[in-house]
């Protein structure tokens, strides 16, 4: 399924100008172009390269994040993109479970496509398989202690988290949207 996402992502980018790659991704501080580079870094670390990065960066693992990030960027856009096209295939990944792996795929996905105004349909049991994921860990997303005291239910599919008051709506667009803080797009 990883392999799947990515090959879309990247057919998704492949008609961007320049210009739309320097778009700021939902991801504080980063273009669309610099989330794909992220990617691009995320598949291809295997865990004696994290683990060695990490003591490099001091375990500081925001370094580690831009570090590799820049490993991977490429002299100009189509580069990036060629190079994350290098790693669709990949099985290579961090000390991480799959499934938060195919996590990152999906949600760093949607940091990319939603500024870019490009909607992607996901499988609904790939999404409730994350968000089931997400619910209980804060490992690569903090959602665990985000959601906490919080009831999320699916409305298009069968994911449903926690007791209490209503959260936000939990459908494969919504829970997406609960990770990172956005306006909903006008699709």
């Amino acid at each position: 399924m990883i392999r799947t996402e990515r090959a879309a992502l990247a057919a998704d980018l492949a008609e961007l100008t320049d210009e739309r790659w320097a778009t700021p991704s939902l991801c504080a501080g980063l273009t669309v172009r610099e989330v794909l580079a992220h990617l691009t870094a995320g598949a291809s670390l295997n865990t004696v390269r994290w683990f060695a990065g990490v003591i490099r960066c001091r375990f500081d693992f925001d370094k580690q994040v831009a570090v590799r990030l820049a490993e991977q960027l490429g002299a100009d856009p189509a580069e990036t993109l060629a190079r994350f096209r290098r790693v669709v295939p990949s099985t290579t990944k961090p000390p991480l479970p799959v499934v938060a792996m195919l996590g990152e795929t999906l949600v760093h996905g949607e940091d990319i496509r939603r500024p870019l105004g490009i909607r992607h349909d996901y499988p609904v049991g790939v999404v409730t398989r994350v968000a089931e994921y997400y619910r209980g860990s804060d490992l690569v997303v903090v959602a665990k202690k985000r959601i906490g005291g919080l009831r999320l239910a699916a409305d298009d599919g069968p994911f449903t988290t926690g007791s209490g008051p209503d959260g936000v709506n939990a459908s494969p667009v919504g829970w997406k949207l609960f990770w990172r803080p956005c306006a909903e797009p006008d699709w």
